[in-house]
């Protein structure tokens, strides 16, 4: 084992051994220094920053500061490193499940206000320069009315922050084609745990450009990014501009078989958007997921056209082809020309053109149906995985068709992904195959179901997990969060050590992103020269 590697592996062992009640405030030294930033945090600041979208995990900071600027980043990075205990940790729109933008008796930056404002910029062709709070949401908006330009590649849910999707992945139905998020950025500006604010790029300080993308916040607080710009789909006549299209299948071999031929097509014969979904086949079970398949207000799914003699779990495919690739008056005839050789059931076909900005909006007015319900309030016990093609097969007959016979009442996505569009320097990891599925178990637990429901769901997702590695997958949890240090081994496997090498390069007392759980905090450098003998 490296070097490195060991003195984590002692820094985590003496963390656990000291116990949570010396750290729960961080120290005498820490609360000094906090005093130095010159804010109290209010106590409705310290909820926000103590949970996030997953409802599970309750971890106070000290503080919560909303820097309006990068040197607001760098002056707490600097406050921290000063102190004997102190963490920072970034959050956006608080979307993590387990906890990843905490910091126990720590610094929580809400980036949400950091600035300055978004601006385009050209450089070799046209991009955006965007602060890493804002949210792709913002980004759209900003983009197509005031430019006609738009990023290629998103997340479904455009309600996350800029900074905190690049320090995952990004995952989307363009994902086949642009490759993710992390795939798609020109320039970074990073404040590294030395306290130093950096400007990155593939050729300028390469290596913690791509540490940086989908390194977990382990290497810099992303402050802003350079994200390419394209032309936005658009129709100047009734602006519709996507062809929106679903398909539902019976037999997994099918659909699966259908999507990979679809992902694999020549960009000119190929969907702008490849994704989909397994649900219940249940007409007593309130939560099947029938209602998820029609496409707009009024369309209905006709179950009656599903054959007696089926499996308990069904899929859509879902697809989009943006109208300007092609004259508007062919688009129906390509559709129609892309849907012949696929093998749904032909009466299960529903479709509509919708504009682009309304096409990658339409989780929100899930997000909305949820929060009139009750159900975006309570806990969300996710798990996203990356799962080779070569075992997706049996996992849909292990997990879908068993485990989550009856669902997780919420989407079960499951849409095929290729490997080369993901750049192997970058710190996200992913299966060695070429093709892998995101399978996103997106979980709601009831409002009034009681801790009962969470505790299942949890040790459901367990279950899938134990199963995946029992049975030898090759696989990945996407978005991970562990505990152990021998799982984060396991997690980046021949990429643990550069992993662990560029944590001592860009921040080298693991003061930056506690929450994940990977590396402990050490003391700073002075301190530990003072002590030594």
């Amino acid at each position: 084992m490296p070097t490195i590697m060991i003195a984590y592996v002692e820094q985590r062992q003496r963390l656990v051994s000291d116990g949570d009640a010396e750290h729960s405030d961080g120290g005498d030294a820490g609360q000094e220094n906090i005093g130095a930033l010159g804010v109290a945090a209010a106590a409705g600041d310290i909820a926000l920053a103590a949970r996030d979208f997953g409802g599970m995990v309750f971890i106070p900071p000290a503080t919560l500061l909303r820097p309006s600027k990068t040197d607001d980043v760098v002056r707490a990075v600097c406050v921290a490193r000063r102190s004997s205990r102190l963490t920072v940790a970034a959050r956006g729109n608080g979307h993590s499940v387990g906890g990843q933008a905490m910091a126990r008796g720590g610094v929580v930056l809400d980036m949400r206000d950091l600035g300055p404002p978004m601006e385009l910029v050209r450089c070799g062709g046209v991009a955006a320069d965007v602060p890493a709070g804002a949210l792709w949401e913002e980004v759209l908006e900003w983009g197509v009315r005031n430019h006609g330009m738009a990023p290629t590649s998103w997340t479904d849910y455009l309600r996350l922050t800029v900074g905190g999707t690049l320090s995952n992945g990004g995952i989307s139905g363009q994902a086949f084609r642009h490759g993710p998020q992390v795939a798609n950025v020109a320039e970074l500006e990073v404040v590294t745990g030395d306290g130093e604010r950096r400007v990155c790029s593939p050729s300028l300080c390469s290596d913690l450009f791509f540490a940086a993308l989908g390194g977990l916040g382990q290497f810099g607080v992303i402050t802003r990014a350079r994200i390419p710009l394209v032309p936005a789909p658009k129709m100047a006549s009734d602006r519709r501009s996507v062809r929106w299209i679903r398909v539902v299948y019976k037999e997994f071999e099918e659909y699966a078989g259908d999507a990979e031929w679809l992902v694999t097509r020549a960009d000119s014969e190929a969907f702008d958007y490849v994704e989909g979904f397994a649900f219940v086949n249940d007409v007593s079970d309130p939560v099947n997921g029938w209602a998820s398949v029609p496409i707009l207000p009024g369309s209905v799914f006709e179950p009656a056209k599903i054959p007696a003699v089926s499996e308990p779990i069904l899929y859509c495919l879902e697809l989009a082809l943006h109208h300007n690739h092609r004259e508007a008056a062919g688009v129906d005839e390509r559709v129609k020309e892309m849907l012949w050789p696929l093998r749904y059931m032909r009466g299960l076909v529903l479709a509509a053109d919708v504009s682009y900005v309304d096409f990658l909006s339409r989780v929100g007015r899930a997000e909305e149906e949820a929060r009139a319900n009750g159900t975006w309030a309570t806990p969300h016990p996710w798990l996203n995985i990356l799962v080779s093609s070569s075992d997706i097969a049996d996992f849909d007959r292990t997990v879908f068709k068993r485990i989550l016979r009856r669902g997780v009442g919420g989407p079960m996505l499951v849409y095929p992904l290729l490997r080369s569009k993901w750049d192997p320097r970058m710190s996200v990891a992913v299966p060695e195959s070429e093709m892998f599925y995101l399978v996103a178990l997106l979980r709601f637990i009831a409002p009034r179901a009681g801790d009962a429901a969470l505790e299942e769901a949890v040790a459901q997702n367990r279950e899938i997990i134990g199963c995946c590695r029992s049975k030898g997958y090759d696989f990945k949890v996407y978005a991970p969060h562990y505990e152990s240090e021998a799982d984060w081994a396991r997690h980046f496997g021949r990429d643990w050590a550069r992993f662990v090498e560029r944590k001592r390069r860009y921040d080298p007392i693991a003061i930056l992103a506690p929450g994940q759980t990977i590396f402990a905090r050490a003391e700073p450098p002075a301190a530990a020269a003072a002590a030594a003998p």
